[in-house]
């Protein structure tokens, strides 16, 4: 703000002397806050326009076999909780959930919708298919109806099918526990899990490992994310998932190590 005021009231300067310099200074403020009120209003509709299409597509993917159970209803409102939004932003997100469960419900349009909306951003793209799958996976397993779904969101998205099976990958881990206190989930499962969530497959030489993990961490930092329109009440899922993959990148590392 104070620089504005200067620069605008140094060129009022250079044309009007000591009353052109008070004028461009109020001029520079001006304008200063009229772009700061655009920026922030730009943010807030892009959020508004997340929350809607999220949660539209968060309820066909619960109607995809067919019905919406307890459970499931049960989970959006536990998302209205986990992402902290106010009571306008559940009533958004309410209606766009029931909007979702209806039989006429457009999901490719609701998906070129957001395309739009979001600018094309990878990141804001990555977590809008990761909350989806949270949303099915929320009692611990994806059906198979879902998982196609979901992999008509990716491809609808633009983003390769891959990241279906990693995110479903992630929840694998994180549902089990980072003790592998699972009897269900094998060490053999959890290091083919790390690498699903890395991106990578086993054959990948150390070198090619680290540089994948460090670019999933640089792209997903919640800091970046938030910076690209992200509520701030999702930052809790994006630390999740660079904790996932993290853990997966340290799965990996341990397992070479005993292998060598």
């Amino acid at each position: 703000m104070l620089f504005a005021m200067i620069f605008g009231g140094l060129i009022g300067y250079a044309f009007g002397r000591f009353p052109g310099f008070l004028i461009g200074a109020a001029l520079g403020a001006f304008l200063l806050q009229r772009l700061k009120s655009k920026l922030i209003g730009g943010i807030q509709s892009l959020q508004l326009g997340f929350i809607e299409s999220a949660f539209s597509v968060m309820g066909a993917l619960c109607k995809a076999d067919g019905v919406v159970s307890r459970d499931e209803i049960q989970m959006a409102e536990t998302m209205f909780m986990r992402f902290r939004l106010n009571e306008d932003q559940k009533k958004l997100a309410r209606d766009a959930f029931n909007r979702g469960k209806q039989p006429d419900f457009d999901l490719d349009a609701e998906l070129q919708r957001f395309l739009a909306s979001s600018g094309r951003q990878p990141a804001l793209l990555q977590m809008f298919l990761q909350i989806q799958v949270s949303a099915v996976a929320a009692d611990g397993q994806v059906h198979p109806a879902e998982h196609e779904m979901l992999l008509r969101v990716a491809r609808g998205l633009g983003l390769p099918e891959s990241q279906v099976d990693q995110l479903e990958a992630m929840l694998r881990g994180a549902h089990a526990g980072h003790g592998g206190n699972n009897p269900n989930y094998s060490t053999s499962q959890q290091l083919d899990d790390a690498y699903k969530v890395l991106g990578m497959p086993s054959s990948a030489s150390d070198a090619e490992i680290k540089r994948a993990y460090r670019k999933l961490m640089s792209e997903n930092h919640p800091d970046k994310l938030a910076g690209r329109g992200i509520p701030e009440s999702m930052r809790e899922m994006a630390e999740e998932r660079t904790q996932e993959i993290s853990h997966a990148y340290d799965i990996i590392k341990a397992a070479r190590k005993k292998a060598s």
